[in-house]
């Protein structure tokens, strides 16, 4: 039952080829990178070699493509590479290039994929950082197009390719779990409109643009130097971009996204709409040093949707993260109102030791309700052993309690709690569990 370990890739590998926009000749190398520096651009061509973080907050365009900058250091056409390393499950790299724009190749994550099955995948001492989405989240375009981040247990995309045209409109739903990324989606290329190829030659875009890496859609037909590679290779491209564009969240996603003539300029909106979100609910734990990574924070409403318990005796007002299925930290807030302190040392109120191991129980309970092979389930508590109470609880104070699972198997699960005030344990102990259908 352990969380999703951080990557990255075993061993350098290098590609090279022209790049679309700029047709510059250029080499990309991709290197090992420690855990949580996510992806990190390097132009080796320019003075002191400087960096470019592949982060929501480093998008400076989004016309035909995706281009991330820090001062005047600018990297074009990202997306395309962001998707193979996130399709192929890699977390961290360093990227080598010797010049403003990555390779474009046959217009898909062809060469990508290829190269990074060459690096290998290495795993890291570190835990995955996933952002669950709580509520719906939408962005719409002056063309119509919208994009909505919708709450789910898994990533997953839903997206129509629909235009202006009313032509080659295409749907496909994928998800990393029961799809195949290197097989299903990093082949299809990218397309442009006959219509369109001019006014961005205009603007001095696609200058390393041909049908050897793109494919043209001219009224009914389709010009290109090879058959389509899918039926429907226009949505699978779309969702290509998804997946690159919405890598500069910085973490993985739980969410459905439904995309409906999505674009770069949609993509990177709602990542940024996200990492807003993201955000303020890191703000919410931040006077925490002891909350984990992660993300998964759950309000009284959804706490009851998974424990029994109900006032007075539910002694967990939110859960503020989880760290993948092994450790927890709720938060209560001990008020003047609770109805233990008028009889638990009346003049000198108290919280009961007992109840402060109550609450560790209940988030240990909730926390096996989210692990592999026990959902629909919960944990009966069945011993507490190692109990310690150091400091007293009393009114005003605000109680976290960390849990942490140690072992889930078969009918019995163990956990360590901790519950703190401002920072200083006042008690702990350690818990065992009977796994029993909710």
């Amino acid at each position: 039952m352990a969380s999703l370990k951080q990557t990255t890739v075993q061993e350098p590998q290098t590609v090279k080829g022209s790049a679309l926009h700029t047709g510059a000749e250029v080499a990309l190398t991709v290197k090992p990178a420690p855990a949580n520096s996510g992806y990190v651009f390097k132009r080796i061509d320019l003075a002191d070699e400087p960096t470019v973080t592949a982060h929501i907050d480093n998008v400076k365009q989004v016309e035909r493509a995706t281009t991330l900058g820090e001062g005047s250091v600018k990297i074009h056409t990202v997306e395309h590479l962001l998707s193979a390393l996130r399709g192929c499950g890699i977390d961290n790299a360093l990227i080598e290039i010797d010049a403003n724009e990555p390779p474009i190749g046959d217009g898909s994550a062809r060469q990508f994929i290829e190269m990074l099955d060459k690096a290998g995948r290495h795993e890291l001492d570190a835990t995955v950082a996933e952002h669950e989405v709580h509520e719906p989240v939408r962005v719409t375009g002056r063309d119509g197009g919208y994009i909505i981040a919708w709450p789910s247990d898994r990533f997953e995309v839903s997206c129509t390719n629909a235009n202006h045209l009313g032509k080659h409109t295409q749907y496909r739903t994928w998800n990393p779990e029961t799809g195949n990324y290197a097989k299903e989606i990093a082949l299809a290329r990218t397309f442009v409109f006959y219509e369109e190829v001019q006014p961005l030659m205009d603007k001095g875009l696609i200058k390393g643009g041909s049908l050897e890496n793109a494919v043209v859609i001219r009224g009914d037909a389709i010009l290109s130097r090879e058959p389509l590679r899918y039926e429907d290779e226009f949505v699978r491209h779309k969702i290509l971009d998804i997946i690159g564009d919405l890598s500069l969240f910085p973490g993985r996603l739980k969410a459905h996204i439904y995309a409906v003539k999505p674009s770069h300029a949609l993509n990177v909106e709602l990542a940024r709409e996200l990492y807003k979100q993201y955000k303020q609910r890191l703000a919410q734990r931040m006077p925490f040093e002891h909350a984990p990574i992660g993300d998964g924070i759950m309000d009284a409403q959804d706490i009851m949707k998974v424990l029994p318990h109900r006032f007075p005796f539910l002694m967990v007002d939110r859960i503020l993260g989880f760290e993948g299925n092994v450790k927890a930290v709720g938060q209560k807030a001990v008020t003047a109102n609770e109805p233990f302190f008028p009889g638990h040392f009346p003049g000198h109120p108290v919280m009961p030791g007992v109840l402060q191991i109550e609450a560790m129980a209940q988030v240990a309970s909730i926390l096996l309700s989210r692990a592999t092979g026990v959902s629909g389930k919960i944990g009966y508590f069945m011993s507490a052993d190692k109990v310690k109470w150091r400091k007293p609880v009393l009114p005003g104070d605000t109680l976290i309690i960390e849990v942490e699972l140690t072992k889930s198997r078969g009918k019995i699960a163990r956990a360590v709690g901790v519950c703190r005030v401002k920072n200083e344990i006042v008690s702990e102990a350690e818990l065992m569990f009977g796994i029993i259908d909710a």
